[in-house]
């Protein structure tokens, strides 16, 4: 598992992704054939076509035909029963997962489902596929050529789990409800662009979409409304922006069984789950229950984990992984340790930069904080070597930026005039400093950070402390209390050197709840945290990156606000090809990187997980999604095994 290891992996997802592009490229050209192959063409106007079909794709082109049986990478045989257990460290105080009040619940919004269907917790479905959905709750869909408007007609015999039906109006309902109580970076930008939406009957809904815009993500946008009940909101006078742990009942697979606040979730199988014998759900939500405990710390998760406590666990701690599991549960082979494949672009997690704050407002002060990070004696010292350096917001695929612009992207940011500095087109993508391994406090870094330091107007005084106009330079770092110790350790030194080049830092360490409101605030001057990576193109890239909610979207910490990266967002929504798609958010990447607002971190290119051994997988796992609470299963007879040997409770 050394740095040979990881580079050979690395390695094959570039090449697996170069090929996943290929193929792309090629279904871009028999997209709209495809498309009219699988759905057909319901009726034809003078100028336009209407499409109707089982599933969307911007470009037409699905993988899976209108009476697929299952899902490729799941098994059609998998057992029902048995259940899965997870542990998780912190607090939460609601069940409301979709407000800004409190802290939800893990996994409280994986009971509700939407019109195009998606894994538990919002994960992929089908994860074998990228930019493709296929109606859920909504049976069959329906399109102008030009995506003006689409209307989904719903399946009648769904059902909440209450009993009661699943409704257009219920979808009418949930949409406005967003709209008037939601996060407002997301209802100014779905107001925008769609205008109106009508119900037609009940169990058919139409959305029209603003003239003059980009068609991207709009019929995804709506398709991915949570349904929620109109009726029991409007018997019970409760609003969206509010915390609680009554919530309205859903018409997903899992029904909320019991609660016990900052202890225990438990989710159980709702046996009269009006799809479960869909295409869609075959071989999936195979767990009779899914419970979740609540831990102080993450010592105190792992112990659990390692009593029996609970039974599965995805390790996100370095030192854990490489030095805690050599155990007799896990020498016997009870406790299964696996690497398992991800070929999803990895978390752009870092140290991001609040841009509102004054201090920051200077790049060269930015680029010489990030010069007190030592990525290489982190790895080799704290982490074992197991991880490798992250530059990307796309890393590894086909969209990273390298090098300096050529071809499709050169050609694209030349189309965007003025707005692209010219260093963007003479030098090659950033990419992170090399520090000594040797040594946390690389000592020809620390020169480039103080010259800059001295540059930007900070010069250091007799003690040692750098200031501008009598103000000393002071930065807040705000941090999660309940974060691994590693990874507190890395942030620690990181801190440290930071320290020694004048600079008056303060890591605060708060825990969960008041991380999640200071976080809310942007109460602070640092933060550990990620964006979202991206394949392609979409509106929630404006809400993570553009300026038109920098002010206060929760999905951009940073508070970035650039005239370059909104153009490159607006250009990479009106392309017509997958191929000016791929150059426009390469381009993005590029851009990102060049605006500079987090110091990247580390990444893995698996995925670290450790189980008791009852659990069952699927021989392949798919790119987009793990699986484990979506299409893994039970095995009945090794977990008697095991509870017989004493291994599990």
């Amino acid at each position: 598992m050394g740095n040979t290891r990881n580079r050979n992996q690395a390695e094959a997802r570039v090449i697996a992704a170069r090929n996943r592009y290929l193929v792309w490229s090629a279904l871009g050209v028999l997209g709209l054939i495809v498309t009219l192959a699988l759905a057909g063409v319901a009726r034809a106007a003078e100028h336009e076509k209407i499409i109707s079909s089982h599933g969307f794709s911007f470009y037409g082109d699905l993988k899976y035909p209108e009476d697929y049986p299952h899902f490729d990478y799941v098994n059609p045989n998998a057992p029902k029963g048995g259940e899965i257990s997870l542990g998780t460290v912190g607090t939460f105080d609601s069940m409301h997962p979709y407000t800004r009040k409190g802290r939800a619940g893990a996994l409280s919004s994986s009971i509700y489902e939407s019109l195009l269907g998606e894994g538990i917790n919002s994960t992929a479905a089908p994860a074998d596929v990228y930019g493709e959905y296929y109606g859920l709750l909504a049976e069959r869909i329906e399109y102008d050529e030009g995506k003006n408007w689409v209307i989904f007609h719903m399946r009648p015999e769904a059902r909440f789990s209450d009993g009661s039906p699943v409704t257009a109006h219920d979808i009418a309902f949930s949409h406005n409800l967003l709209l008037d109580e939601g996060l407002k970076s997301y209802a100014d930008a779905v107001r925008k662009r769609i205008p109106k939406v009508e119900v037609l009957n009940d169990h058919a809904i139409k959305f029209y979409f603003t003239e003059g815009i980009s068609r991207r993500s709009l019929i995804d946008q709506v398709g991915f409304v949570p349904a929620w009940s109109k009726k029991w909101y409007e018997e019970t006078g409760a609003g969206l922006d509010e915390s609680r742990l009554e919530i309205s009942p859903g018409s997903g697979p899992y029904v909320v069984d019991t609660v016990d606040v900052n202890r225990r979730i438990v989710y159980k199988r709702n046996p009269d789950y009006w799809a479960k014998d869909l295409p869609f759900n075959v071989g999936r939500n195979n767990f009779d229950t899914i419970r979740i405990e609540y831990f102080g710390d993450a010592e105190a998760a792992f112990q659990a984990f390692m009593a029996g406590e609970f039974t599965y666990r995805t390790e996100n701690d370095s030192k854990k992984w490489a030095t805690r599991y050599d155990t007799p549960k896990v020498n016997s082979g009870a406790i299964v340790k696996r690497e398992l494949p991800d070929g999803s672009p990895p978390t752009p997690s870092g140290i991001i930069f609040n841009l509102n704050s004054d201090v920051f407002e200077d790049k060269r002060v930015r680029e010489a904080v990030a010069l007190a990070y030592n990525f290489e004696w982190t790895n080799a010292s704290l982490q074992y070597g197991l991880f490798q350096q992250r530059a990307s917001f796309s890393q590894d695929t086909p969209v990273m930026a390298t090098g300096v612009p050529e071809g499709a992207e050169l050609a694209f940011l030349q189309g965007l005039g003025d707005l692209v500095p010219q260093e963007l087109f003479t030098e090659e993508a950033r990419m992170p400093h090399t520090s000594n391994e040797a040594r946390l406090f690389d000592r020809r870094n620390a020169r480039k950070a103080m010259a800059l330091l001295d540059e930007a107007g900070w010069p250091v005084g007799d003690d040692g402390i750098r200031r501008k106009d009598g103000k000393t330079l002071d930065i807040n770092f705000l941090f999660n209390s309940s974060s691994p110790d590693t990874l507190s350790g890395a942030m620690e030194n990181f801190v440290s050197n930071v320290q020694k080049l004048g600079i008056n830092i303060t890591l605060e360490k708060v825990d969960p709840s008041q991380y999640t409101s200071r976080e809310r605030d942007r109460d602070y001057d640092l933060v550990y945290d990620a964006y979202a990576a991206f394949l392609g193109t979409g509106t929630g890239l404006m809400q993570r990156f553009g300026s038109e909610a920098a002010e206060f979207s929760l999905f951009n910490p940073a508070g970035l606000a650039s005239p370059l990266v909104d153009a490159i967002i607006e250009a990479s929504l009106n392309a017509t090809t997958r191929e000016e798609e791929l150059a426009a958010v390469t381009a993005l990447d590029r851009a990102l990187r060049h605006e500079f607002i987090m110091i990247p971190l580390w990444y893995k290119p698996t995925h670290w997980v450790a189980f008791y051994d009852m659990y069952e997988y699927p021989d392949t796992i798919p790119p987009y999604a793990l699986g484990q609470l979506d299409f893994w299963w039970y095995n009945a007879d090794k977990a008697d095994a095991l509870k017989a040997s004493g291994a599990l409770r």
